[in-house]
């Protein structure tokens, strides 16, 4: 062999780009599917080589339309991915719908091959539909966790706005795709590139996994009351099983008028009626996102009766329950609130 030949053999050849395929489901949102992608094609031009490659797919192989109308061209239909491959699942808007069985034998078989498998915003719900959560952490928007868990009981989902278990991704959506991307990139070359493509998305806060999605109650209703904000935390905590006014008190050390008197005072309202509305926010929630029955809303909200679950929200939302689910078709259309 020559020396010109041995020199040859020893070179290292240089590693193949990561690729990511990315699975857009009907009406998918574009803002966490933009904060994906956009820190790949950054990261490229920093480094000055294609460290990351990536496919857009769908079922049906030729467009998708996001939820703001835009149309995609996709790359692929489902075909096979390899191992080595990434396959993230945006979704958006209706997601129930958007979730065939088509979809959910695609998922489930690159899960058996060995791809890393990820959800964008609701993404993670077709994940879950498709036993791809069991046992395993994730998240999803805020505003879907209500029905979710409900649904997918095995699933530890958290409030994170990302979460990486092993070879399962999930992001809640929103601007949170890009804290995600930041991480896989430094795992993937080092913090300082990650930081400099954070640096050109203009993105000066970047989230870890141990960030939650929704502000703190202090920020959120615009009060710094630290008995307030306790209060309103084991409120949120205790929605199937209400807290009465006086037992929230005196978790605090004040009493019942006095806890009258602060809510009056920042919220304008009473705690029990401060209450009542968390309580039909939940049910809301859970009459659009699941097919919970009526009933079951109820129970789930800490209210004994359907009659006067129906009561409170008409006052509240002048509508009934049942009205409200028609009005969903049936209660198969999740709700995003990006």
């Amino acid at each position: 062999m020559s020396a010109h030949a041995r020199k040859a053999t020893n070179v290292t050849k240089p590693a193949e780009p990561r690729r990511f395929v990315f699975l857009l489901l009907d009406r998918f949102t574009m803002l966490s599917f933009a904060g994906a992608i956009e820190p790949l094609r950054i990261a490229n031009r920093v480094a000055e080589e294609t460290l990351y490659a990536w496919k857009l797919a769908g079922e049906s192989g030729d467009t998708a339309i996001c939820s703001n109308g835009t149309a995609f061209k996709l790359d692929m239909g489902l075909d096979e991915v390899t191992r080595e491959d990434t396959v993230l699942v945006c979704g958006g808007i209706d997601v129930q719908r958007a979730t065939s069985r088509g979809i959910i034998g695609w998922l489930r078989r690159e899960a058996r091959r060995g791809a890393t498998i990820g959800g964008l915003c609701t993404g993670a719900y077709a994940l879950a539909k498709a036993g791809l959560l069991d046992g395993r952490r994730a998240t999803i928007h805020w505003e879907n966790q209500d029905g979710f868990l409900e649904e997918f009981e095995d699933v530890k989902l958290t409030k994170s706005v990302f979460v990486i278990d092993g070879n399962r991704l999930t992001s809640a959506g929103g601007t949170a795709s890009i804290d995600m991307m930041l991480k896989i990139i430094a795992q993937d070359h080092g913090e300082d590139l990650a930081n400099t493509v954070a640096d050109q998305l203009i993105y000066s806060a970047i989230r870890t996994d141990q960030d939650t999605q929704r502000l703190s109650i202090p920020t959120r209703i615009g009060v710094r009351h630290p008995k307030l904000s306790q209060v309103i935390q084991m409120m949120e905590s205790n929605i199937e099983d209400p807290m009465s006014p006086a037992d929230l008190a005196e978790e605090v050390g004040m009493s019942t008028r006095q806890l009258e008197r602060l809510f009056r005072r920042y919220l304008n309202r009473s705690p029990k009626r401060y209450y009542m509305e968390l309580r039909l926010s939940k049910a809301r929630n859970l009459l659009m996102q699941t097919d919970m029955s009526v009933i079951n809303v109820a129970l789930a909200c800490g209210f004994a009766s359907p009659s006067h679950f129906s009561k409170c929200y008409r006052a509240h939302y002048n509508t009934t329950p049942y009205r409200e689910r028609g009005t969903q078709g049936g209660g198969t259309g999740v709700r995003l609130s990006i």
